[in-house]
């Protein structure tokens, strides 16, 4: 009671009296109603949406899968293996190596990957020539068509082959995370081996590039990564999951990129406020109101969103020091890649301990720096983990 006491005696010209509505309208009403569906955000009524969306996320796959399918048999009829005016080249400026492996066959991953990789080549023209494509087949037995289907268009390397590697991977590989690790380094010994590139992309398949994949890597290869705080970096991230990209996480350089949208947002709104009300001028207490107020909104609506704003322009992307988790798309100079291959075979991984986890932790025990770029160059739209059988598909 004495709240509402005190709220009467305030003017109805009262900054106070505004900020405290525009609060309770914003993230009690606005907020909630126009992002209920925002699939990142905390506003996101999971209760009401997550199911059905996980459905039409698993049909839209099904149907794009379908649609890979479909462009790989056309160019097998067509007679078609390379994009037309390109030539491979004796030693590729970035090898594209797609890792795959037997997963659910009615989704078609890796022909997803693969179809989009092989359109964008296409659309890129001259500044593409030298970029190449290669699959690198792990699985362990004759089941994987799309693989073999693949081998028509693009060069493909196979770890197991025949009856004889699949009796290999049932006897020596129990532990399903060494295997992995060691797949990923079959693969990327032989990307060094066959083809010596500059850089190697190393892509698993169920990790789709987005449009801008291209024009956005070589903007970094030939700019950014010319400073010297960039140069010798072990690897760059492509893809860091959405739902940890938040401000309110352990990574310091969010929070300082939080404070900047605070420091940004509170004098520019609180100017429009000053000019709205009709108020003399600007005081710290207004700053303050607005900084803290655009601070919440951000964290709140969702960074996943802020960040996409990026992708306006190559120049615009955010170069950060890595984060542990996952590893759809990775880049490595050739050198880098060498150390890499080196550094994970003297771990052993196993559950708790996959190879991303290896792989940051060289971060700290070689010495190393890795970084990720923001907002992310592939979507990651396997749903099914091919590491864990009894995997529910939903999408957080």
């Amino acid at each position: 009671m004495m709240f509402f006491h005190k709220l009467r005696l305030l003017s109805w010209s009262s900054p106070a009296l505004h900020f405290f509505f525009l609060t309770i309208i914003t993230f009690g009403i606005l907020a909630p109603l126009t992002c209920h569906h925002l699939l990142h955000s905390y506003f996101y009524a999971r209760h009401w949406h997550l199911n059905q969306m996980s459905e039409e996320f698993l049909k839209q796959s099904m149907k794009e899968g379908e649609a890979a399918l479909h462009y790989f048999k056309t160019l097998q009829a067509l007679n078609i293996t390379l994009p037309k005016g390109r030539q491979v080249p004796s030693r590729p400026w970035l090898l594209i190596t797609i890792i795959t492996v037997y997963r659910q066959p009615e989704f078609h991953y890796v022909l997803q990957v693969a179809s989009k990789f092989h359109r964008l080549l296409q659309q890129c023209g001259q500044p593409c020539l030298s970029h190449q494509l290669f699959l690198c087949d792990v699985d362990s037995g004759p089941r994987h068509q799309d693989a073999r289907l693949l081998a028509n268009f693009i060069p493909v390397t196979s770890r197991f082959t025949g009856t004889k590697g699949a009796n290999i991977s049932r006897n020596v590989f129990r532990n399903a995370f060494e295997k992995e690790k060691q797949d990923y380094v079959y693969c990327l010994q032989k990307s060094l081996q066959n083809y010596n590139p500059e850089y190697i992309l190393m892509v698993e398949d169920d990790a789709i590039p987005e449009e801008q994949i291209f024009s956005v890597l070589q903007h970094l290869l030939e700019t950014r990564f010319s400073e010297p705080h960039l140069k010798n970096a072990l690897y760059l991230k492509l893809y860091h999951p959405e739902r940890l990209q938040r401000y309110f996480n352990p990574e310091p350089m969010r929070i300082l990129e939080w404070f900047g949208v605070g420091m940004f947002l509170g004098p520019l709104l609180g100017w429009a406020y000053v000019k709205i009300a009709n108020l003399p001028g600007l005081s710290y207490r207004i700053v303050l109101f607005f900084s803290l107020y655009s601070m919440g909104l951000a964290e709140l609506v969702g960074r996943h969103y802020l960040l996409e704003l990026r992708r306006l322009a190559p120049g615009l992307y955010n170069v950060v020091p890595t984060t542990e988790c996952c590893t759809p798309a990775m880049l490595f100079p050739a050198s880098s890649a060498q150390r890499t291959v080196s550094y994970l075979a003297e771990i052993y991984c196993r559950n708790g301990f996959a190879k991303d986890m290896a792989l940051y932790s060289f971060l700290q025990d070689k010495n190393e720096r890795a970084y990720v770029i923001e907002p992310n160059l592939v979507r990651h739209v396997g749903l099914f983990s091919s590491l864990r059988s009894n995997y529910k598909p939903k999408l957080i």
